[in-house]
């Protein structure tokens, strides 16, 4: 990408609905971002509550997307206000803001995918373009909509070498670079998502600080063999992608219930461990069938803070894995970058949507512009 140097602010709040990330970066002529300032503020308990809520058919449900979308909005301007005063500059000096939304659905197979949003009320209260529905032009053209990051992910790690760059959030997702091969990426399944529902469940915290439930138990062989093998979604080849659509509390229930008898003998700790080594044993079958000449992996997202996944990984694996901060980018912040980056890229007319990795028909430029 070749643009004029400038300011974009970056926010994401993920499918595990614990918070929005925000960064305020400087978008160099090359496409390279510097990070300016970063936030992250906790998503409001009953906000949570209400979109987890929306991922499933409830009654009412368009004036509580509608009213969560506001709230969502309010949550962002929050992050950019907070963005602004760290950096010490002032929104006229924001040339756009790329701001996600909040997946509830994602169906491409039915044509259409839905993220909560409320870009022109975003404007609104920043007094900056906003950038948002980044998903919708690829799915109408043939596409799965996701993942979103691998064109900047390229962007900013190249390809010199084989190298895998995974994000872990509530779903994972691979973006594979290497040299002479065209930029390929998909969704390999649950990452934090079913660990911080079985987490939450047995402890009543949002997720398993630094994996510490799950180290106090021992994976179960034969429940890791029955989970990997009882999801068809997961032998699929790529173009793909996933959401809680798939994988949600119902998906696990019904996967335990099936030994019910069997899983009584285990302890809360036992299936958090098993649920840590099912999306690493995804990660690794992931990458291995589809580029088995990968040599690193470097890892971003809300998971590479879990030292016993990140362990798990490496064991998995059989590489070296590393996470991205190593590498000069947040872990921590990289998607709100991502989007940052797709902000800069809609702007100047790069079509940052790619066929190799999510089927449409051509590539595409993501997003839609609300002006200030």
């Amino acid at each position: 990408m070749t643009t004029a140097a400038g300011l974009f602010i970056g926010l994401m709040s993920g499918t595990s609905t614990d918070g929005v990330d925000g960064v305020l970066a400087r978008i160099a002529p090359d496409g390279r971002p510097a990070v300016l300032a970063e936030a992250s503020l906790p998503m409001p308990d009953e906000l949570r509550q209400t979109l987890l809520a929306l991922n499933a058919p409830g009654p009412d449900e368009l004036e509580r997307a509608a009213l969560a979308s506001l709230a969502l909005a309010e949550c962002y301007a929050d992050t950019v206000r907070q963005l602004l005063a760290t950096a010490g500059v002032t929104n006229t000096e924001v040339l756009a803001i790329g701001a996600h939304g909040q997946t509830v659905r994602h169906r491409p197979d039915l044509g259409y995918t839905l993220q909560l949003n409320a870009p022109a009320l975003l404007a609104e209260r920043t007094g900056i373009p906003v950038v948002a529905d980044f998903r919708a032009r690829d799915v109408a053209a043939g596409g799965q909509g996701a993942p979103l990051v691998p064109a900047f992910h390229a962007a900013i790690f190249g390809a010199d070498v084989p190298r895998a760059v995974l994000n872990l959030g509530g779903i994972a997702n691979v973006t594979l670079l290497a040299p002479g091969r065209p930029v390929t990426g998909f969704d390999t399944g649950p990452a934090n998502m079913l660990l911080d529902e079985w987490c939450r469940r047995h402890t009543g915290q949002h997720y398993d600080d630094d994996g510490a439930f799950a180290a106090a138990g021992k994976v179960d062989t034969n429940i890791l063999e029955y989970l990997l093998a009882s999801e068809p979604w997961l032998s699929k080849r790529p173009p793909k992608s996933t959401g809680r659509d798939l994988f949600n509390a119902t998906w696990l229930d019904s996967r335990l219930n099936a030994w019910d008898g069997y899983c009584r003998l285990l302890t809360p700790q036992d299936i958090q461990a098993t649920l840590q080594r099912f999306t690493a044993r995804t990660v690794a079958q992931a990458i291995d069938r589809e580029a088995p000449d990968t040599r690193e992996i470097l890892v971003c997202g809300g998971g590479a803070r879990n030292r016993g996944l990140m362990r798990d990984l490496a064991e998995c694996l059989g590489r070296p894995v590393a996470s991205t901060d190593a590498h000069g980018v947040p872990a921590q912040s990289m998607e709100a970058l991502a989007f940052a980056w797709l902000a800069c890229a809609h702007l100047n007319g790069v079509a940052a949507g790619l066929p190799t990795v999510t089927g449409a028909r051509g590539a595409r430029v993501l997003g839609a512009l609300y002006p200030a």
